[in-house]
């Protein structure tokens, strides 16, 4: 059995899609977990997602202690979405609201940005934490702003980071993608199921 450290639907359905048994192992309300996504200025992308996502991992780990629950391995992923911009990438967050979306996603707009996901797993209370992280390149189409506007209407922007989903909606404004497109959905398949060998969790295509 896994724990899976994420409230994320999307890393959920590929867990489940993979076959894997789980159980969620998410932040009380009391826990700040915000705070551990609190961007450093400067700060490289593919830092930023390996440090966001080992931080989280361990959260998780006190969190079953605090809880007292047996142990599991903990799986944990985050996924950061940046844009080459003078000289240095800028991490793109989720929008604080329509208008902020919009901003984002005029940012992203006939442009190439990157997608980085890192996913960790805790296989003992003892061991070194496994990380792996899986980079996409993002090509957004030449949208209208028309075309934005409506797509923020839907809110399928709000809670998403870079202010898209490439499994809904979103994908109508990307044009291509090099990479992995469950990557950028949130939880590399690939990466998952090297990490699950290594945790002896059986999944689908477990050997």
């Amino acid at each position: 059995m896994l724990y899976l450290a994420s409230q994320s639907p999307r890393r959920q359905s590929i867990l489940k899609d993979l076959g894997v048994q789980f159980e969620l192992l998410i932040a009380a309300a009391d826990e700040d977990a915000e705070s551990l996504e609190l961007v450093i200025p400067h700060e490289p992308s593919l830092d930023y997602v390996r440090r966001v996502t080992l931080a989280k991992l361990n959260a998780a780990v006190n969190r079953l202690k605090n809880r007292q629950l047996d142990w599991h391995p903990i799986l944990c992923a985050d996924t950061t979405v940046s844009i080459y911009m003078l000289g240095e990438d800028h991490i793109l967050g989720k929008p604080k609201d329509d208008n902020d979306a919009l901003e984002i996603l005029k940012q992203l707009n006939h442009q190439c940005h990157q997608v980085h996901t890192a996913i960790a797993v805790q296989i003992d209370p003892e061991s070194t934490p496994e990380l792996l992280v899986s980079s996409s390149n993002v090509y957004f189409a030449n949208n209208s702003p028309e075309k934005l506007k409506a797509y923020i209407a839907t809110k399928e922007p709000m809670g998403k980071a870079g202010a898209y989903a490439i499994q809904g909606i979103g994908s109508s404004l990307i044009q291509k993608i090099e990479g992995s497109h469950s990557s950028i959905m949130g939880l590399p398949v690939y990466e998952t199921c090297l990490l699950l060998d290594k945790a002896s969790i059986p999944y689908i295509l477990y050997l």
